[in-house]
């Protein structure tokens, strides 16, 4: 829930700070990208940290880092503190991607797979459509626009650090613990190869809404209200729980061309919405994207966690977001040298095509690949 509320927090200041500090759309989406390059970062020298030291203690250091980040936001004056705060929560997310995905598995009393996959993207959904419908009501209705939403945030993760400090005390390895690239086994490259795909289309999808979202809806569709803003980008968070349950009987094959197919048609309603102005297309292309997200993420990490050994789970989890958070630094800062080049709607057609592009290239490898591997 942390890691996704995190991510989305800024997600409909962008366009504010962008107004108070006269910033362009490619620093704009540059205190975006920061995020996820910090968060690769991390799971490059990090990625394997709570195979050897332990699931509660990675989390509880990467609580404290996201915290640090939200105070700094909290109090930005300008856009360098909003580049150092956003690295801070890059740094927190990276650590706790992988940890606690492992976590929700090893400490459940099942150890099932398909429902770990499940509560994770859960969780990860409670988190997107909080941040965003919090965040629109405290910029709309509230005092402080800039600074009480992230004061909201370090209340949340102060509670979670209470509560992550009484998780089971677990060491996955006795190894002694080096900073390394992530590694694989060479006996689930098959199957990571396939799951990285899935995140690579997903994670895109994600960095269009979180960077220029809030800008499209209010700029190109015309909507003033943030919270109504920060509502139709919530659906992608809701409508993705809702699919979620009901992907969970999905196999990963299944779900992987049921979220190839709604990721095409998602980014043609978005092209739709522009051109336009139809908030009713941008609630369906936000709500399709949430259907897009949950079947191939759940269906990407299914397909992990049921292969991943348990003494490199965490490693095989922090390169799996790794690829997904590379996928989303990229786009966000190409779609900023666009939108500044070009101009917006030159920048939200161009992503379209190519996250479409994407979600056929995803069908294509699913029909492929999974006849030649077991699920």
């Amino acid at each position: 829930m942390h890691t996704l509320w995190t991510s989305a927090a800024p997600a409909l200041s962008y366009r504010l700070y962008a107004e108070e500090w006269q910033l362009s759309p490619i620093q704009t989406t540059g205190v975006f990208a920061i995020y996820p390059l910090f968060v690769v970062g991390t799971l490059i020298l990090l990625g394997d940290l709570s195979d050897h030291v332990g699931r509660r203690w990675t989390m509880l250091t990467a609580l404290v880092f996201s915290l640090i980040g939200a105070l700094t936001l909290a109090w930005a004056i300008n856009v360098e503190w909003l580049l150092v705060a956003r690295a801070v929560m890059g740094v927190g997310v990276g650590l706790a991607s992988g940890a606690s995905t492992a976590a929700i598995l090893e400490f459940s009393p099942t150890g099932d797979p398909e429902r770990a996959a499940s509560a994770t993207n859960l969780a990860q959904a409670l988190g997107f459509a909080t941040a965003l419908l919090l965040g629109g009501a405290l910029i709309q209705y509230a005092p402080y626009p800039l600074r009480l939403d992230f004061v909201a945030l370090a209340v949340v993760i102060t509670v979670l650090i209470l509560a992550v400090w009484f998780l089971p005390r677990h060491v996955s390895s006795r190894k002694p613990w080096a900073p390394r690239l992530p590694h694989v086994p060479a006996a689930v490259r098959k199957a990571f190869g396939m799951a990285s795909i899935g995140a690579a289309t997903a994670f895109a999808t994600g960095a269009i809404l979180l960077s220029l979202g809030g800008q499209v809806a209010h700029d190109l569709v015309g909507s003033a209200n943030e919270l109504t803003n920060g509502t139709i980008l919530a659906s992608f968070a809701i409508v993705s729980a809702i699919a979620t349950i009901v992907a969970r009987q999905l196999r990963p094959r299944a779900a992987f061309f049921l979220g190839s197919i709604a990721t095409v048609i998602a980014m043609f309603l978005l092209w739709v919405a522009t051109v336009a102005r139809s908030l009713p297309a941008l609630l369906a292309s936000t709500s399709l994207a949430g259907i897009s997200y949950a079947f191939l993420f759940l269906g990407a990490l299914t397909l992990l966690n049921a292969v991943a050994p348990a003494d490199s789970r965490g490693g095989v989890l922090s390169a799996f977001y790794l690829v997904g958070y590379l996928c989303m630094g990229f786009c966000a800062l190409a779609l900023g040298v666009v939108a500044r080049t070009w101009g917006l709607p030159t920048a939200v057609a161009a992503a379209a095509i190519v996250v479409a592009s994407l979600g056929g290239a995803t069908f294509l490898f699913a029909a492929v690949r999974f006849s030649t591997m077991v699920e």
